[in-house]
């Protein structure tokens, strides 16, 4: 952009400051006689409809008239606005895209999926009817939920929609039906994050609602492939709506990541899940495939509604356009291409 704003100020350079260069050298400048006006206008007359209208256009200030060839846009800045970032390669293990991957932050809903790891590999029978009870209830944050005190669900019911809908109720439910209660559950769940590499990263509650529940992008991929491998996660965190009977009453709950729920997403999506609170920001990952190739995404802390989805959007048209190009997939340490400051 900075070239294309340098070849246009050139071009005008000769006719818009060539007077006052002249004038400060010393030497006269030559101003053209009052009979060239007419002249220039004779010989315009003539000219014919057909050929005014071939006029060429003015070209437009502040744009580069080089095109742009598909190499040059596979291989430019990739801006990614999320604070931080991981994009990693799950066969190759080769990082895709890197921003301050292990700094350690809140993530918010995103602690639910570990709630629902732990879950299953509780082998807690999914059928069993659990309740909601009044300690389920936010005072702190005050979220709301549509799952009101005295609500009854099925466990697999409750982790659908803490999956799914993102339920802070339907979380903190799981970890108050476990044996041991809420303490032994968050106690599983730290102990998990330690099996999985997961050396960054603290669990304080099941919801993600607390600050204290914290991790760094970098930990995030060994939760993202320990959740993949269960079939029932992949299938509740993607399930765009569902019907759930909630106290005699029959209530549709959504999708929170949009890329699932609509209709037109092109996205192949296998497992997700999204995160939002004032300190985390709005956070999101996905295991998704784009041009064959199984990517973990974890974007943290972005301001903004579609930032995320956003970032997302750009590291896979990043790789379509290396493909086009036919060039070679942009390596982490190219630091000028991948993780450039936002």
């Amino acid at each position: 952009m900075i070239l294309g704003l340098v070849v246009t100020l050139g071009g005008l350079a000769p006719t818009a400051f060539a007077p006052a260069q002249a004038a400060a050298s010393g030497s006269t400048v030559e101003r053209p006689a009052p009979t060239a006006k007419p002249a220039v206008r004779k010989a315009a007359a003539p000219a014919t409809r057909n050929a005014a209208k071939a006029k060429p256009a003015p070209r437009k200030r502040g744009k580069s008239t080089r095109a742009i060839s598909p190499v040059d846009a596979a291989v430019g800045d990739l801006t990614l606005r999320s604070n931080s970032v991981l994009v990693v390669d799950q066969d190759s293990g080769e990082p895709v895209a890197l921003k301050n991957p292990d700094e350690v932050m809140p993530i918010a809903s995103l602690t639910k999926l570990m709630t629902a790891l732990v879950v299953l590999d509780a082998g807690l029978p999914l059928d069993e009817v659990l309740e909601i009870g009044p300690e389920a209830v936010d005072t702190d944050r005050h979220t709301h939920s549509r799952l009101a005190v005295g609500t009854e669900l099925r466990r697999d019911e409750m982790l659908l929609l803490a999956l799914m809908s993102s339920e802070n109720r339907a979380a903190k439910s799981l970890g108050r039906h476990f044996p041991g209660g809420r303490a032994a559950f968050i106690a599983a769940m730290n102990e998990k994050a330690r099996a999985l590499g997961m050396t960054h990263t603290r669990f304080a509650d099941t919801a993600g609602l607390s600050n204290g529940s914290q991790s760094t992008a970098r930990d995030l991929q060994h939760l993202i492939r320990a959740a993949h491998a269960k079939p029932l996660l992949r299938a509740y965190s993607t399930q765009p709506e569902a019907d759930v009977r909630v106290k005699g009453r029959m209530l549709t709950f959504v999708n929170s990541n949009r890329l699932v729920r609509s209709t037109s997403s092109d996205w192949k999506i296998d497992l997700q899940k999204t995160g939002f609170t004032n300190e985390a920001g709005r956070c999101l990952i996905m295991h998704a495939t784009v041009l064959g190739r199984r990517l973990l995404m974890v974007f943290l802390d972005s301001n903004g509604t579609m930032t995320r989805y956003a970032d997302a959007a750009r590291v896979r048209r990043q790789l379509e356009l290396q493909a086009r190009a036919g060039s070679k997939p942009v390596k982490t340490q190219e630091a000028a291409v991948i993780g450039a400051a936002s």
